[in-house]
C-alpha cells in the first residue's frame, strides 16, 4: 500500500509518456500476421504488451494471457489462424470475463475452438484452423466490446476470402475499431466500410517501420492534476494533435473542466482555462469508454456534478468498474446513482457531491484494476491517501508512481 500527498497546489515538470497499450498490441500482432518483421519504436513499456509480445514469440502449448483482457482476445483471434493445437488461458478474473461473443463469430468462420471449463469463458483450446476462413461472412453484436470486433478485423485480410462482418445493434467505442482499419491501412490492407458492413478482400499485409504514438489514457492522470491545481504549467511529451486514439477527446472534455491544451512539436502543454466550472457536466462516454474513471474522479473533486452515458462495457472490464467507483467515492462522501430515464432503458450516471478528503487517510481498493489505482491518486491534492495494491500500475504504466514523484509528489 502506496501513502500519496501533494503538499502544495501547484502542477509543473515535463514528463515523457510511455507508448500507446492499445496501439502497441494492435502493432504486434500485425507484425505476427505480416510473416515480414518491421521495426516498432516507441512500443509501450506496460506489463500487457510485454506478456502479449512473449505469447507471439511463444511455441509453447499452454499460453497465459494473465490478467490482460486485450491480449486474450487479440490472441484467440490470432491462434485460431495457426497451425496445431493450443490452450489459452489467464488468471481467476480472466476465467470470469466473457469470450463467447468472439468464439462464436469465430467458430461461424470454420474456427475449431473449445471451452475447457465453463461454457463462454476461458480457458480455450484452440486449433488446428482445418476449414477456417471458407465461409467469409460472420455477425457481431456491436455493443460489447470492440476488442472482440478488433481481433477478427486484423485477421480478415490473410483469411482465404477475407471477410464481411456485419455489425448487429449500436456500435461501441467505435473509435477503437476506426484506430485498428488505420493501423491496418498503414501496413497497406484495404477495406470498405458502408452502414454496419465491413469488407475486406484477402490481402498482404506490407512490412514498414511505425512509431507509437503516446497514450491519451495515461495523460488523462494528468489532466486530472491540472484541474485540481492551482496554477499549472507541465509538458507532456509524445501525444500527436492527429491522433488514432479515441481518448485523445479528453483535450476538449477537460477544457470545461478547466484544463486548457496547447499542442507543440514534444506534444501538449497544459495550463488552466481561467473559465468558471460548470454546475453539471454530461457526457457520453460511448466512444471513450476507458476516460470515464478519471473524469468522475475530476468531477468529484471539483464538486461539479456529472452526467454519464454510454459505460455499458465497464461492468464487464478488469473489474466492475461502476461498482468500483461508487464503493471508492463514497470513502470521500461522494454518490455514484444510476438513473434510467429513457425507454429504451438507456442508463445515466450520476456523480454528485465534492470530495472531502478527511484528516485519517482513507484507504482506495483497486480491484485488481490499473485504472482505479490511476484515476484516484490525483486525489491527493485535497490530503494524504492511501492506494492498495498500487503495483497493478504495470498493466498499462509501469513508471506512474516514478512519474507523479518528478511533478512534486510525495510517495511512500
Amino acid at each position: 500500500m502506496y501513502s500519496i500527498r501533494k503538499t502544495n497546489a501547484t502542477l509543473s515538470g515535463e514528463i515523457t509518456l510511455a507508448g500507446s497499450k492499445s496501439i502497441s498490441n494492435r502493432t504486434l500482432i500485425i507484425r505476427a500476421l505480416c510473416g515480414e518483421s518491421f521495426p516498432i519504436t516507441h512500443l509501450a513499456n506496460a506489463k500487457d504488451t510485454d506478456l502479449l509480445q512473449g505469447l507471439l514469440s511463444s511455441n509453447a502449448i499452454v499460453r497465459d494471457a494473465g490478467a490482460a483482457g486485450t491480449t486474450f482476445r487479440f490472441m484467440t483471434a490470432y491462434l485460431s489462424t495457426q497451425e496445431g493445437i493450443q490452450v489459452l488461458t489467464g488468471t481467476e478474473r480472466m476465467k470470469q470475463r466473457p469470450i463467447g461473443v468472439l468464439v462464436d463469430a469465430l467458430r461461424s468462420l470454420g474456427a475449431n475452438i473449445e471451452y475447457l471449463e465453463e461454457e463462454g469463458y476461458p480457458p480455450l483450446q484452440i486449433g488446428p484452423p482445418n476449414a477456417f476462413g471458407r465461409n467469409n461472412k460472420v455477425q457481431i453484436s456491436a455493443n460489447t466490446s470492440s476488442q472482440y470486433i478488433s481481433a477478427l478485423l486484423m485477421i480478415a485480410p490473410t483469411l482465404p476470402n477475407g471477410l464481411v462482418l456485419e455489425l448487429l445493434g449500436k456500435i461501441v467505442s467505435r473509435p477503437y475499431i476506426e484506430m485498428t482499419l488505420a493501423q491496418m491501412a498503414y501496413f497497406g490492407v484495404k477495406h470498405e466500410w458502408k452502414g454496419q458492413f465491413i469488407r475486406i478482400e484477402p490481402q498482404d499485409y506490407q512490412a514498414r517501420p511505425f512509431v507509437v504514438e503516446a497514450d491519451w489514457s495515461a495523460a488523462s492522470y494528468y489532466y486530472a492534476m491540472a484541474a485540481f491545481a492551482t496554477e499549472v504549467d507541465l509538458q507532456l511529451n509524445g501525444l500527436f494533435e492527429d491522433s488514432l486514439q479515441g481518448d485523445a477527446v479528453l483535450t476538449e472534455i477537460m477544457t470545461h473542466l478547466g484544463v486548457k491544451t496547447t499542442f507543440n512539436t514534444q506534444g501538449v502543454h497544459l495550463s488552466k482555462t481561467g473559465l468558471s466550472l460548470p454546475a453539471v457536466f454530461e457526457y457520453d462516454f460511448l466512444r471513450c469508454p476507458d476516460l470515464a474513471q478519471t473524469i468522475a474522479v475530476v468531477c468529484a473533486g471539483l464538486g461539479v456534478t456529472g452526467r454519464f452515458t454510454g459505460l455499458e462495457t465497464l461492468r464487464i472490464k478488469e473489474t466492475d468498474r461502476i461498482a468500483a467507483l461508487d464503493q471508492e467515492l463514497a470513502k470521500v462522501g461522494v454518490k455514484v446513482i444510476e438513473e434510467k430515464l429513457s425507454a429504451d432503458g438507456k442508463a445515466f450516471f450520476r456523480i454528485e457531491g465534492k470530495a472531502v478528503v478527511p484528516a485519517k487517510a482513507p484507504e482506495f481498493a483497486t480491484y485488481e484494476d490499473h485504472r482505479m489505482a490511476m484515476a484516484f491518486a490525483p486525489l491527493a491534492f485535497f490530503g494524504e491517501i492511501k492506494i492498495h495494491e498500487p503495483e497493478v500500475v504495470v498493466k498499462s504504466y509501469p513508471d506512474f508512481w516514478r512519474d507523479l514523484r518528478t511533478v512534486g509528489f510525495e510517495i511512500a
